[in-house]
């Protein structure tokens, strides 16, 4: 009597990107990107990653505040079904996927249904930005950690800023450009006007813009280098310690405002 073989089972695969050139993928990155049958394709991934799948049904499923986005709970309906066919479905973010990109919404719609589910790590933009200002968000001469933040909440609330000011930790701020002022004033109850600030925006990317300056300044000087979105922006006496930090001091002195780079 002849059996039918069982069909494979489809999996989701959960991968970072990195922050923008694809040469900061990792090397399991790009054998899982080998192997996607669909791959769902985030906005702020570099558009460039389709060239290593060439396998893969490419199905853009963009997601950047202030912009039309595609619902979260259709794009979690598209990991379902094609998995629920048996596919390797890979669901490339920008950054790492387990820093601000939905992962646990996402992981937690799959393994309800029983689908399969992995994770590739990757480089968050935090990192590469705080690589490309030259500095390590931790340091014994400034603080004992690192707070990764999100400025974009759910409910359109803020978190305490005052709250996180006091904990001395370098605050990496993501989403935070549409309300750059108000973060900085609301910093500034709680923090010298002197602390040491910057802004990367694109980071790891060929767009890359930087901008080092000091709290009191932070919004004003964002605003005349033309800095937007996407960006991190940091806080924190560690960021003194950035590549520039102290020639960008002396131009403020002299012309009002630190230069992007």
């Amino acid at each position: 009597m002849s059996t039918t073989p069982a069909k494979n089972p489809g999996k989701v695969t959960l991968l970072s990107a990195g922050p923008g050139d694809l040469d900061l993928l990792t090397i399991r990155a790009a054998n899982v990107l080998a192997a996607a049958d669909i791959l769902l394709l985030d906005d702020l991934a570099n558009q460039d990653i389709v060239t290593l799948a060439p396998r893969a049904r490419v199905i853009r499923v963009g997601k950047r505040g202030g912009c039309k986005s595609t619902p979260q709970a259709f794009i979690e309906r598209l990991m379902q079904r094609y998995a629920k066919k048996g596919l390797h479905v890979v669901r490339v973010k920008g950054g790492d996927a387990l820093l601000f990109g939905r992962a646990g919404e996402e992981l937690t719609a799959l393994r309800g249904v029983g689908i399969a589910v992995d994770i590739v790590n990757g480089v968050s933009s935090g990192f590469a930005a705080a690589a490309s200002l030259g500095v390590s968000l931790t340091h014994r001469d400034h603080c004992q950690g690192v707070t990764f933040v999100t400025a974009h909440m759910q409910d359109h609330g803020e978190p305490d800023w005052r709250a996180l000011a006091a904990t001395g930790m370098t605050l990496a701020i993501y989403m935070g450009m549409s309300r750059i002022a108000r973060i900085a004033a609301t910093l500034l109850d709680a923090l010298p006007a002197s602390t040491p600030a910057a802004v990367v925006q694109h980071a790891g990317s060929a767009h890359e813009k930087r901008l080092v300056t000091t709290l009191d300044r932070l919004a004003t000087d964002a605003a005349a280098a033309g800095l937007g979105s996407p960006a991190v922006i940091f806080v924190g006496g560690a960021i003194g310690e950035a590549v520039g930090f102290a020639v960008d001091s002396a131009a403020r002195s002299e012309h009002g405002f630190a230069h992007a780079a």
